[in-house]
Order: structure tokens, then C-alpha cells, then sequence
């Protein structure tokens, strides 16, 4: 089972995946065009967001340990002013990114900061901000690759760290799931898997072992699991943040679990 990446690794990465974006904003014909998977966003809204993004955060990780995202920071990003001109626009981003990752830097990565996932199974730290923003930058290239008509699958490590991060962070809860217990496992070709499992207790996640040959061919996956979705580890991230559906992996049990799973709105997290 792999290790989760360094801090060293999520602050390349950002600043990686950072570039690849402004890669693409570089070369899109017109930063008008539509993004289809952020319905009602153009390319230019999506710099904007990734962009204010980074500035949000690193002021929060600047911050240090709060109950709240910092008055400034919250009325910065209501009052955020993006220039229009390409040139400018890119210089903009680029001084976003570096912005966050000079922040993260600074604070390393055991350094407490308000996060918006207290009852999640991420820890409310540098490190953990660090982590899905990240997954953030990844998703959102991808949507911009998209826009432009190119997207290209998102890089092995990020994304077998993705799939982790996303439970952990999004769907680790202690709010009561209002159905039947059951679980929901997650396999990553790439050789990782793991377990959502949801009850009256909330929704937990661990890592569980890869299935094995004889069970993959059988479609066999644990009895525990209701419903256990397979795909490449990129793939397993854009299903998760609602990029492409789950027709486009294989589902074995009940995939109408699924659509359970994405109405949920816990009460806390």
C-alpha cells in the first residue's frame, strides 16, 4: 500500500499542476469558452477561481490555528479584481500560486490553520490544506484541458493520493447515515483500494487490500461492500468530484448505493 505524499511532493505538484494550468490558459484561442464541467463558468471565471483560491489559502495558512477563515482574507475574496489582458491575467495566477506556496512553506506542514473540514478525517493543518489544494489545481486543470478540447488524464501520484484525500476529507463524518449500513469500496487499478463504510455512526474510510486476480476476474469483491467501483486512479478522482459519471467505470453490487451516496448531505462536517 502506497504512503501518503510528502510535503515536499503536494507543494511540486501544486506548483506543477499550477503551470499545466496556465499552460492551457496561454494557449486557449478564447478565454470566453465554455467549461463544461463547472456549468456556467467560463475559462476565464475558472482562473479567477483558482487564482483567488491560492490567495484565500494562503492567507489562511498564514493565519495560524483559528475558528474562521480570517475577516480579510473573506472580504479580499469578495472584492477579488482579476485583470482581463492575457499577459497580465497569467502574471496574476502565477503570483497566486506562488503566493500559497510561499505560505505553506513558511508554516510547514504541522502548522494548525481553520479548515473547512473539522469532522473529516484530514487533519486541520498546513499539510492537509497543502493536500487538496492539490486535488483542486489537478481537478481544475483537467477542467481546463477540457474547455480546450485536450484533457488529459491526471498524473498516477497525484491521483492514487487523490482518491485518499477526497474520502478523507469530503466524505469522513460522524453525521448519521440515513439508510442501511453499508460499504462502498474503491479500487485504483494502479494496485489501491479502499473502504467507505457508512452506518448510524457517520462514514469512515480505510485502506483495504487491492483485489486479488481470482476475485477481479469474478467481479467478486468483498461481502461487505455494497457496491465497489473500479477505474484508474485518475479516473476514480474525476468520478468523485462529479467530473465523468460511473458508467464510465465498472461497478459491481447495487450502483443505485451510489446515487445514495451523492444526494447525502451530512448534517456536520
Amino acid at each position: 500500500m502506497e504512503k501518503n505524499l510528502e510535503f515536499p511532493d503536494l507543494l511540486r505538484l501544486i506548483d506543477e499542476r499550477s503551470a499545466a494550468f496556465r499552460s492551457v490558459v496561454a494557449d486557449a484561442p478564447d478565454l470566453d469558452a465554455r467549461v463544461p464541467t463547472c456549468p456556467g463558468w467560463t475559462l476565464f471565471d475558472l482562473v479567477q477561481h483558482l487564482g483567488g483560491g491560492d490567495r484565500f489559502w494562503a492567507a489562511i495558512v498564514g493565519a495560524g490555528p483559528a475558528d474562521a477563515p480570517p475577516a480579510e482574507a473573506v472580504a479580499a475574496r469578495a472584492a477579488l479584481e482579476v485583470p482581463r489582458e492575457r499577459e497580465a491575467l497569467l502574471a496574476w495566477l502565477k503570483a497566486s500560486t506562488q503566493l500559497l506556496l510561499d505560505a505553506l512553506r513558511a508554516a510547514g506542514p504541522e502548522s494548525g490553520c481553520w479548515t473547512w473540514w473539522p469532522a473529516s478525517q484530514s487533519p486541520q493543518t498546513a499539510g492537509g490544506t497543502a493536500r487538496h489544494r492539490v486535488q483542486e489545481t489537478a481537478v481544475h486543470t483537467y477542467d481546463a484541458q477540457l474547455a480546450g478540447g485536450s484533457a488529459q488524464p491526471l498524473p498516477v501520484d497525484l491521483a492514487l493520493d487523490g482518491v485518499e484525500e477526497f474520502l478523507f476529507t469530503v466524505c469522513a463524518t460522524p453525521s448519521a447515515w440515513p439508510h442501511k449500513p453499508t460499504a462502498f469500496d474503491f479500487h485504483a487499478v494502479e494496485g489501491s483500494s479502499w473502504r467507505l463504510a457508512v452506518d448510524g455512526d457517520g462514514a469512515r474510510i480505510t485502506r483495504i487490500p487491492a483485489p486479488t486476480a481470482s476475485t477481479a476476474s469474478t467481479g467478486e469483491d468483498s461481502d461487505a461492500a455494497g457496491a465497489s467501483v473500479h477505474g484508474t486512479a485518475s479516473e476514480l478522482v474525476l468520478y468523485l468530484y462529479d467530473r465523468i459519471k460511473a458508467e464510465s467505470l465498472r461497478v459491481d453490487g447495487d450502483a443505485g448505493l451510489l446515487d445514495l451516496l451523492r444526494a447525502w448531505e451530512p448534517e456536520e462536517k
